[in-house]
């Protein structure tokens, strides 16, 4: 399992990357093995607004259904058609091909509520 070094992380194991105020969204190596293999994902499409920690969306695998949460508030800017399309990429490449979102963020000071990859890698090293 891989956990990356220039990321935060959710308790919930979602990723997110900061590029000046745009965040790249995905869900962690560590949520796509549990899942298993994933065959369906939802997300919410350009101009909506995702609240931190809300729900922002769904996967879908052969073994459950999982809520995707907002690692951060803001406006979405983009979405990746290519998960839509072959959720299974979500498997093969969780942290490169297979980002999900691309925010705007609203809220700097929230970030402070996310994990670093050594705070992650405890959460789930115990999990």
């Amino acid at each position: 399992m891989s956990v990356l070094p220039d990321l935060l992380y959710t308790k919930e194991h979602e990723w997110i990357k900061i590029q000046g105020q745009v965040a790249t969204i995905g869900i962690t190596d560590y949520a796509q093995k549990s899942l298993g293999d994933i065959v369906y994902c939802e997300l919410p499409q350009v101009g909506a607004h995702i609240k931190q920690f809300a729900t922002l969306g769904v996967v879908e695998s052969v073994k459950a259904v999982s809520d995707l949460y907002a690692p951060i508030t803001g406006e979405v800017l983009e979405c990746n058609k290519r998960v839509i399309d072959d959720p299974a990429l979500i498997n093969q490449d969780p942290y490169q091909a297979a980002w999900m979102l691309k925010v705007q963020i609203k809220n700097p000071l929230e970030l402070q509520q996310l994990l670093d990859a050594t705070a992650y890698q405890a959460l789930v090293t115990t999990a």
